[in-house]
């Protein structure tokens, strides 16, 4: 006779039985019971308790949820539209979580959700390091990079005393990864192209190997292209020997070792002359460094220094030195709103409060906004020589 085993009940992932509630419910557009979408969440996770669900179906009704009288519960039809993005835990639980520290206000939100109800023509710039290949900062890669175990993330080992930072392992992408990334930006472009005033710079950090998948899609959402701005800093993507060959093939390179970072450069449509949008939102192009120097597309840059490392050790973390350049140059007039809907470990933020600008910035990793809101103010404090 079979043996059946009671399944126990499982402690999962933060994330994972948001993105499964979301995904039973894209799959049924009449709407399911939560007893049906209970069933679902278990199916696809194992043992799964009844009261995680309804928690989350009542936090996030009518936010992202429909309720009929019998408890039945279906997608918002605006999210029903872009279920899929459900994949890339942009419908958070619900969280009025902030830190503010000078003209810089930091919110704990997923930036897909705080985009929607931004105000129209609110934010004057754009700059942000989003998730390249968005499988890189998922609930289960995080946890794997923190445990210092990779997955997707190449963590490296010391190397005449220093210890490399870990990067993501883009070349590991299927098909259907790059898709999503184009949909994941498109539908981000669209967000961003409402909430900007008209003129607004749109930069996004990048990398050679995804570049023209982001730009594609942010082009597609509406944003003019604006050519891009090239960080020049070696890192440690590329360069080596062909694996398990190393001596055979001692004289050949993979693929070029990275000498440079894009950072992709959109703008909003201008309304009329460029003139005549700075009189009127104050934007449309760059700041200058000086009178005599115009602002440039290379911007000479260091790794990020191990004591700023030390203060925000986010994976992604860029450099004060670069970060305050490129801040700076994007409000033209030096007036505005500067906002990074990805902030990470808040060099964006900080860069901004280091030359007093006014900026927002929303992270959705609970972690990691912890970490922001001790480095902002730290980050700010540090000296540069740029």
């Amino acid at each position: 006779m079979p043996v059946h085993h009671k399944r126990s009940e499982m402690k999962h992932a933060p994330g994972t039985v948001r993105d499964s509630v979301i995904q039973a419910l894209a799959a049924r557009p009449n709407g399911a019971s939560a007893a049906e979408i209970t069933r679902a969440v278990s199916d696809k996770l194992g043992e799964t308790a009844s009261s995680s669900v309804r928690s989350y179906l009542r936090l996030n009704t009518p936010r992202c949820f429909v309720r009929s009288e019998r408890g039945v519960y279906r997608l918002r039809p605006d999210l029903f539209e872009t279920s899929k993005l459900a994949l890339f835990d942009h419908v958070p639980v619900v969280s009025d979580r902030h830190f503010t520290f000078k003209n810089t206000t930091l919110e704990l939100a997923d930036c897909f959700s705080w985009l929607r109800t931004r105000a129209e023509n609110s934010l004057h710039a754009i700059v942000t390091d989003p998730p390249y290949g968005l499988i890189e900062y998922s609930e289960e890669e995080k946890e794997k990079l923190r445990k210092g175990k990779g997955g997707v993330w190449r963590v490296p080992p010391s190397f005449d005393g220093s210890k490399r930072s870990p990067l993501p392992r883009f070349t590991v992408l299927k098909k259907s990864d790059i898709h999503a990334l184009h949909d994941f930006f498109l539908q981000w472009g669209r967000l961003v192209l409402r909430a900007t005033v008209p003129g607004a710079n749109v930069v996004v950090a990048s990398n050679p190997l995804l570049s023209h998948i982001v730009a594609s899609a942010l082009a597609d959402a509406g944003l003019e292209r604006r050519g891009e701005i090239v960080r020049m800093v070696m890192t440690m993507r590329g360069g080596d020997r062909p694996k398990a060959a190393h001596e055979e093939f001692g004289g050949v390179s993979v693929m070029p070792r990275s000498m440079w970072e894009p950072w992709l450069t959109f703008r909003k449509p201008i309304e009329g002359r460029v003139q005549d949008n700075l009189r009127k939102w104050r934007t449309g192009g760059f700041r200058r460094p000086s009178s005599e120097k115009p602002f440039g597309d290379v911007i000479a840059s260091s790794p990020t220094r191990s004591a700023e490392r030390a203060i925000a050790p986010h994976p992604s973390l860029k450099p004060q030195a670069f970060m305050r350049q490129l801040v700076r140059g994007v409000l033209p007039l030096g007036e505005g709103v500067v906002c990074d809907p990805f902030s990470g470990g808040g060099s964006t933020l900080a860069a901004a409060a280091a030359i007093g600008y006014a900026a927002v910035g929303t992270e959705k990793d609970e972690k990691f906004f912890d970490l922001s809101c001790d480095a902002i103010p730290r980050l700010a404090a540090i000296k540069t020589t740029a």
